[in-house]
């Protein structure tokens, strides 16, 4: 387990504290849509992170030709109808590139910024000349809004707590309760400013094109000359 990533509840549990059982039972979101209304269709896409394949399934059924990474065999083994590649994301090179790349579940908002930077060049290395990256970064409220819960139509989670541990990061504190069995995970994150986020978007080679969402979770970036030639 990486230091400062925890988990309890039932489950093989991977690097970073998640349980595969949890993320097998985690419903689909709006995540499917945001990126379908994002990319071109039928385009060739590389999720990095792509867990158990919650959202992995949903873009397949749309179709998208889905690449999944992850970390976890154990996650891999629970995706179906894509190709798979096991390998952390700070250090992939597949040595091609994709229509899409898309980077989810707040992973740019890592606590280690090693970690974040090997993300984001990973990012970078695999979108196509005439691609797009897609990120999810966390909402302004993500570390102040504690506690907070909501329904996710399988369960409850909460977000129990954010507590400071230095150098601008915070351990995040989750628990997933379902009607059978309850989960929690410990998590680093690092909060974002825009600024910054788009300054370290920018370090690897990458430019905001829009926020594809009100609240500005959802990010569409372009490789940074295709933003300064103004192509579309």
């Amino acid at each position: 387990m990486r230091e400062g990533y925890a988990g309890t509840g039932p489950g093989a549990r991977t690097p970073d504290g998640c349980s595969v059982e949890l993320y097998k039972r985690l419903p689909v979101g709006h995540e499917p849509d945001v990126i379908e209304a994002a990319v071109p269709a039928g385009a060739s896409v590389l999720e990095l992170g792509s867990g158990a394949g919650r959202v992995t399934r949903p873009l397949l059924d749309r179709g998208l030709a889905v690449t999944a990474v992850d970390e976890s065999p154990e996650m891999l083994e629970h995706v179906q109808g894509a190709r798979t590649v096991c390998s952390p994301i700070e250090t992939l090179d597949l040595g091609e590139t994709f229509d899409v790349v898309l980077l989810a579940s707040f992973l740019v908002h890592a606590g280690d910024p090693q970690v974040r930077r090997g993300m984001l060049r990973v990012c970078r290395r695999h979108v196509g000349d005439a691609g797009c990256v897609l990120i999810q970064r966390e909402g302004l409220d993500w570390h102040s809004d504690v506690p907070r819960t909501r329904d996710n139509g399988a369960g409850t989670v909460r977000i129990v707590s954010a507590t400071p541990v230095g150098d601008g990061v915070d351990s995040m504190l989750c628990e997933y309760t379902y009607p059978d069995a309850t989960w929690t995970q410990t998590f680093l994150s690092r909060p974002l400013t825009r600024p910054e986020f788009e300054n370290h978007l920018l370090a690897a080679g990458l430019a905001v094109d829009t926020y594809l969402t009100e609240d500005e979770t959802w990010v569409r970036a372009l490789p940074v000359r295709r933003v300064r030639a103004g192509q579309p």
